[in-house]
């Protein structure tokens, strides 16, 4: 898994995925293995370090 000590990321994040929302506008993470959602981004923009899904 990537590494975010010291205030740098080490690598890529494994295994997740982002996408953006058609109905919020909103980035949402997924898990790659399961397809479940992991998290919303409230504050706008990407998460860091995560891949993006193509449309």
């Amino acid at each position: 898994m990537a590494g975010n000590a010291g205030g740098h990321r080490d690598g890529a994040v494994k295994g997740r995925s982002q996408f953006v929302n058609p109905k919020t506008g909103l980035s949402q993470k997924r898990d790659t293995a399961t397809g479940r959602i992991m998290d919303v981004k409230t504050s706008g923009g990407d998460f860091k370090g995560v891949r993006r899904e193509k449309k």
